[in-house]
């Protein structure tokens, strides 16, 4: 690079010293860019005069320094002449090489935070219409929604979270299947919750609260089986405290008969005792009953495969298969077993 300054000529020659050439002194101009103004050439103070780099603390930056337009020094953008010890200045960042790292320049940032496709991946894949698509803006953001037959990590969470608040017994193996149902079923109703498959915020939030359930009998025993035919809930509690909530489905309300045989589709309220205990599945004339736990007569706390969000037993407790599991280990011959309430239209809780 050759510049004009007070008739002498500083050529610097790649990262060495500059070489001086005195030459008579006149004035000269920049040629600007196409379309842009002539700037000239802004005067240098020469060693000594009191104002060089080193008082005014930077480098002169003067866009395209040296006479622009010969091919033997092209103007570099935004450098100040090289070889007197200064750092060159690169437009838009600090001096380079002082300890500092060079910043990330602006446009990079907009480009990386604006880009959906980065953002995208950093999101849960869990149900359908659960994600915001990558064409939409980066501000909206749609809950994450879980539905049977979601599968992943989510899921797994939700299962544990269940399982340690007491509401579902079966495997933490992150795929949504209907005993998983069963268990969101058990913290809605327990929360007074309307019962759905759907996993929402509402449940999220609802698993880090305490249950909205109140002791049937308060002074009951300290171990005891409580069934609610009101909001169709099963509480277990040992020690008084409430350890176990089951979705359950109790006796339908409605005359049956089946092979000349006819009765009431009732679950009895009062207060009773485990009177006979019979592992495993068991079938008799009105179906299977897995892990029942006999209370009065032929009716039983049992296990079932279906189990919906209405009452429809013959008079028998009906629970989830993993659950009734965990209340057959829990729960013994004489174990109090108290029924209360009574049986009100789905969905009114």
């Amino acid at each position: 690079m050759r510049t004009m300054v007070s008739g002498i000529v500083v050529l610097a020659v790649g990262c060495g010293l500059p070489l001086l050439v005195p030459v008579p002194a006149l004035a000269l101009a920049e040629e600007a860019p196409s379309g842009r103004e002539a700037v000239p050439v802004s005067r240098r103070a020469t060693p000594g005069d009191g104002e060089g780099p080193d008082r005014r603390g930077a480098s002169p930056s003067v866009r395209g320094t040296g006479p622009a337009g010969r091919a033997d020094t092209p103007p570099f953008r935004g450098m100040g002449p090289a070889g007197r010890g200064e750092t060159p200045v690169v437009r838009g960042t600090g001096p380079i090489g002082r300890g500092e790292s060079p910043p990330v320049r602006e446009e990079e940032v907009v480009a990386r935070d604006e880009d959906p496709a980065l953002r995208w991946e950093e999101r849960p894949t869990v149900g359908d219409d659960a994600l915001t698509g990558p064409d939409e803006p980066s501000t909206v953001a749609k809950p994450v929604v879980l539905k049977p037959g979601d599968r992943g990590e989510l899921v797994k969470m939700l299962q544990r979270r269940m399982r340690d608040g007491g509401y579902y017994f079966g495997k933490v193996g992150g795929v949504y299947d209907e005993q998983t149902k069963f268990g969101v079923y058990a913290v809605q109703k327990a929360h007074r919750l309307t019962p759905k498959g759907a996993v929402g915020s509402e449940v999220w939030r609802a698993l880090d609260r305490k249950p909205k359930v109140h002791p049937l009998v308060p002074n009951g025993a300290a171990d005891r089986v409580e069934v609610n035919l009101t909001r169709q809930l099963l509480t277990l509690y040992r020690d008084r405290r409430p350890v176990l909530y089951a979705h359950i489905s109790t006796g339908a309300e409605v005359r049956w008969c089946h092979q000349g045989r006819c009765g009431d589709a009732v679950t009895p309220v009062g207060d009773f005792k485990v009177t006979r205990r019979a592992p495993g599945w068991t079938k008799g004339d009105l179906g299977a009953m897995f892990n029942s736990l006999y209370f009065v007569g032929g009716i039983a706390l049992h296990g079932a495969t279906r189990l919906p969000l209405h009452p429809a037993s013959h008079g028998c407790v009906r629970m989830p298969v993993e659950t009734s599991k965990r209340v057959y280990q829990l729960v013994g011959i004489g174990h109090p077993v108290h029924v209360r309430g009574k049986v009100t239209p789905p969905g009114i809780f």
